[in-house]
């Protein structure tokens, strides 16, 4: 019969687990920025473009390069992996694109970055007299016809005694 050897502690301890973040390369700022495993491309584009606070380039999308190999880019919906040795994740900003004091954005970058719920904030439209008026013209209308509704069930015994009689 086999015996079956256990692992001494020793051997068990050098086996090096992968980490269970992903690090991006900011190229505008230089700063490295970890992400949690399994992050949309989309979210992280987001964040890094909230903490460069519109003081630097706008990060449009992030690529993972390597020397020699061609960049590999995700997409907003892209999950951000490792793809191992020599690869590096960094992010890749809009060359006519600037966010600087006393500059504007050139490009809209809605169409390269998802939208992520609830990081947006919407501003209402003041409330203004029309608005008033539709809401009670609404309410006057689910009366009138209510009204006429109620008319017809009141009626409606006598219509049918009526379609009877022609019948």
């Amino acid at each position: 019969m086999a015996e079956e050897v256990e692992p001494s502690p020793l051997t068990q301890s050098h086996t090096i687990s992968p980490p269970h973040y992903v690090e991006v390369k900011c190229t505008s700022s230089g700063n490295s920025r970890r992400f949690a495993a399994g992050t949309d491309a989309g979210f992280a584009v987001s964040l890094i473009n909230r903490k460069l606070k519109k003081t630097m380039m706008v990060v449009s999308h992030i690529e993972a390069v390597k020397d020699g190999e061609e960049p590999i880019a995700f997409g907003p919906n892209s999950v951000l992996i490792n793809f191992g040795n020599g690869w590096m994740l960094q992010t890749v900003t809009d060359s006519g694109t600037k966010n600087g004091p006393g500059q504007f954005i050139a490009g809209d970058t809605s169409p390269l970055v998802s939208v992520v719920p609830g990081v947006e904030r919407r501003v209402s439209k003041p409330i203004s007299p029309l608005y008033f008026v539709k809401i009670v013209f609404a309410f006057i209308m689910i009366f009138v016809l209510g009204a006429i509704f109620t008319l017809f069930l009141d009626n409606l015994p006598e219509l049918i005694l009526f379609v009877k009689s022609i019948i």
